[in-house]
């Protein structure tokens, strides 16, 4: 992995600069590498170009991050734009127990660590632990993040381990069962925070809008059966109110959470660091009406229920003979 520091000018660009001055980029620590090659300068240089897409003033903790270590790291929306947003509603504190659950390559974990001190328990299904632990060594923070791969639903923790439970771009993938609540709610203590942001329905939808059907230049459908787990605030917020095992259910839209995406998806796509063909003009064509970003927090109550993914239910309860 090869990453490029840049100046703040190229960062956050020449009309930017000005407000990035009292917050110096950050570079993760990463070893020399031979002369770039002529691709590696080409995707710097577009970089550059696209840099002010990248400068958000709503998410000043994210701008402090090196561009190109960002992209390099991505696996869909900006990440850390979605963390920082949802760490506006569930506060941290330095030492605490933070699961970060689908945490992809963990860039969001490195900055929970980074910007709030916790220890992060960084779990994602899809990524090689080996691969997190190299960039957690990278960032400097190997001492507060530790990598690990489970399944959602097979969590080895104690009752009642974590702090908080946090998840960006991931928790549609297996929070919509009405189960699943109850048993992650169960690693957190009382009183503590679970909070996530996901991509959802501004609203309800019966048919899918024609021109979320249509394909893109780049010949890419937008939407796919699996996008009917995106949800709306107001589906999330009645799901998360079912559960007796929290309390002060909470949910909210991220303001222009479309453009965002769109801009991120074109810089992806003009820096040729995209792992997946961009979706920018399926979003800039929908501009908000039908796509964009749900935040649901909760606290944990006192209550607790079974667990009913444990496979050893049926033993404990004598019908298992």
């Amino acid at each position: 992995m090869h990453l490029l520091g840049l100046s703040k000018a190229c960062f956050y660009g020449d009309r930017c600069e000005s407000a990035a001055a009292s917050a110096p980029v950050w570079t993760p620590r990463v070893p020399a590498e031979p002369t770039a090659s002529a691709k590696i300068h080409l995707q710097r240089r577009h970089t550059i170009t696209t840099a002010p897409l990248l400068y958000k003033p709503e998410f000043p903790r994210s701008n402090r991050y090196d561009a190109d270590w960002v992209l390099e790291n991505q696996m869909g929306p900006n990440a850390l734009w979605l963390m920082e947003w949802l760490t506006t509603a569930v506060e941290l504190k330095a030492g605490m127990r933070v699961l970060d659950l689908g945490c992809g390559r963990a860039m969001t974990s490195i900055f929970l660590a980074r910007e709030f001190g916790v220890q992060v328990w960084a779990n994602d299904l899809w990524i090689t632990p080996d691969h997190n632990w190299r960039r957690v060594k990278e960032a400097g923070v190997q001492d507060a993040v530790f990598p690990l791969r489970v399944e959602a639903h097979a969590l080895p923790f104690a009752k009642g381990f974590f702090d908080a439970v946090v998840s960006v771009d991931a928790y549609h993938y297996f929070g919509t069962d009405e189960l699943y609540l109850g048993y992650l709610s169960g690693f957190v203590r009382p009183g503590g925070r679970l909070g996530m942001v996901v991509p959802g329905l501004m609203r309800e939808i019966e048919e899918v809008p024609d021109h979320l059907l249509i394909p893109q230049a780049n010949g890419k459908v937008f939407w796919e059966d699996e996008c009917w787990s995106f949800k709306t605030a107001e589906w999330w917020g009645k799901l998360w109110g079912r559960c007796g095992r929290v309390k002060n259910v909470q949910t909210a839209i991220l303001s222009d959470g479309w453009r965002h995406w769109c801009d991120f998806e074109r810089v992806l796509e003009e820096t040729g660091r995209n792992l997946f063909p961009s979706d920018w003009q399926a979003l800039q064509s929908d501009g908000g009406r039908t796509i964009g970003f749900v935040r649901a927090v909760a606290e944990r109550s006192d209550a607790e229920s079974t667990n009913l993914y444990d496979p050893g239910i049926g033993l404990q309860a004598g019908a298992d003979t």
